[in-house]
C-alpha cells in the first residue's frame, strides 16, 4: 500500500527531524537522547531501562515506526547504523568447547517444511558466528517424517518429533521439546527466519548475570523483502530499505529465559496449535518473574512465503489467547508446571547429538 500524500506530509514535519536527530547520535551511549534506540512513533512512550540501558516502548501490541513505512529511506538508514553497533557474523561451526562442558547459551528453534531451509542455514550461521562464549543449538522438526536431519550441520543437535497426519505446526510443543534437550542453563527460543547480531548471546548472558530471568532485547525487528533477503542468502552483506520495521515485540522471535525458571513458569502452553499467540501467553506469565524489558539489540527478519496454514489459524489462536488470558497467571502457572510437555503426540522423538571438531 502506497503512503498518501497526508502521511507523505505528516512524516515530513513530524517524523523525519526525529529520526535526523537519533540517527545522527550514532556514536552516543544507548542510553542518551541521541541515539536510534530511541526512535518511536509520535504518539508512543518510551521508557529508558535501569542505568539507560535499552528502550521499552509501552503499550502491550507490536506496533510498526510509522516513518519508515512512509520513507524506505529512513528504515534503510536505521538498519546501517543499529548493525554499524551491532554487526552481524557468520561462521560454519561455533568455536571449539569440550562436549562434557554445558554451553552458556541454548538456542532453541522449531521448524517444519522444506520451503525455508536457505533462510534456517543463514540464521544458524549466525548462531555459530556468536563472539566470546559457547553457544549450542537445539533444532527441532516437527513433522511425519523426518526430512532434514541430514540438511543441517552437523554441530546442531537434530530432535524430530513425529506429529500426527493433519496436525498444524504447533510452536509451543516444538519448544518445550527442545528445551528438554538443552544443555545450557539459558535458553534463548528463537525463530528459524531471524539472523542475530554476533554479540546477542553474550549480552543475554550478561543480562542474567545481572539477576534477570526472563530476557527480552529486541528494540527493532527489520522485515527484509524478498531482493534484500535473496542478496543475503548469497553471501551479500546484510542491509537495505526493510518492508517494515518492527518495536515492540514481546515474547515472539526471540526470548531468553533461564532453564529453571522456564520450568517453573510451565513452558509454553501446548494447547496453542497453529501460529501466534503461544508468546503472548508465555509472556504474561513470565510477568511473574524478574523480566528484562528494554530492547537495545536489532534483530533481522528474513523473507519467506507464509505457510498455507497459517491464515486460518490466526484467529483460532487469538481467541485462545483471550479464554486463556481471562484465568490469572499465578493460577495458568500451576496448572502448566503439573502438566507433561509433549502431550500433543503419541511417538517418542529421536535425538542426533551435535558434533564438534
Amino acid at each position: 500500500m502506497t503512503p498518501s500524500l497526508r502521511q507523505k506530509l505528516g512524516a515530513t514535519l513530524l517524523d523525519w527531524p526525529s529520526y535526523e536527530w537519533h540517527l545522527r547520535g550514532i556514536r552516543a551511549a544507548a542510553g542518551s537522547r541521541g541515539h536510534w534506540t530511541r526512535i518511536g512513533n509520535r504518539r508512543d512512550r518510551l521508557v529508558l531501562g535501569p542505568e539507560g540501558r535499552g528502550v521499552l516502548c509501552e503499550g502491550r501490541w507490536t506496533s510498526r515506526l510509522h516513518g519508515c513505512y512512509v520513507f524506505p529511506a529512513l528504515g534503510r538508514r536505521l538498519l546501517e547504523r543499529a548493525l554499524a553497533e551491532w554487526p552481524i557474523a557468520f561462521a560454519e561451526r561455533p568455536g571449539a568447547a569440550r562436549p562434557t562442558t554445558p554451553p552458556d547459551v541454548s538456542f532453541v528453534i522449531g521448524h517444519r517444511g522444506l520451503d525455508r531451509l536457505p533462510q534456517l542455514a543463514l540464521v544458524l550461521s549466525s548462531i555459530a558466528a556468536q563472539a566470546e562464549l559457547t553457544v549450542e543449538c537445539v533444532l527441532v522438526e516437527q513433522s511425519q517424517r523426518a526430512e532434514i536431519a541430514d540438511r543441517i550441520p552437523d554441530w546442531v543437535r537434530y530432535v524430530h518429533t513425529p506429529a500426527p497426519e493433519g496436525m498444524p505446526y504447533s510452536r509451543s510443543w516444538a519448544f518445550n521439546v527442545g528445551a528438554r534437550a538443552a544443555r545450557g542453563r539459558l535458553l534463548a527460543f528463537h525463530d528459524g527466519d531471524m539472523v542475530v547480531p554476533a554479540r546477542y548471546a553474550t549480552e543475554l548472558l550478561d543480562v542474567r548475570r545481572r539477576g534477570y530471568e526472563v530476557i527480552n532485547l529486541k528494540r527493532f525487528v527489520f522485515y527484509l523483502a524478498a531482493r534484500e533477503t535473496e542478496r543475503a542468502l548469497q553471501g551479500e552483506p546484510v542491509g537495505g530499505a526493510p518492508e517494515r520495521v518492527v518495536q515492540n515485540l514481546e515474547g515472539g522471535g526471540s526470548v531468553a529465559v533461564d532453564r529453571d525458571t522456564f520450568f517453573a513458569l510451565g513452558g509454553f502452553d501446548e494447547s496453542f496449535v497453529g501460529w501466534g499467540g503461544e508468546d503472548n501467553e508465555f509472556w504474561e506469565r513470565s510477568a511473574a518473574r524478574i523480566v528484562w524489558r528494554w530492547g537495545y539489540v536489532p534483530l533481522v527478519h528474513l523473507h519467506h512465503i507464509d505457510q498455507l496454514e497459517k491464515g486460518r489459524r490466526d484467529r483460532a489462536t487469538a481467541e485462545l489467547l483471550a479464554e486463556r488470558s481471562r484465568i490469572s497467571p499465578p493460577e495458568r502457572i500451576r496448572e502448566l508446571a503439573g502438566r507433561a510437555f509433549g502431550s500433543l503426540a503419541g511417538p517418542a522423538p529421536t535425538y542426533r547429538a551435535g558434533r564438534r571438531r
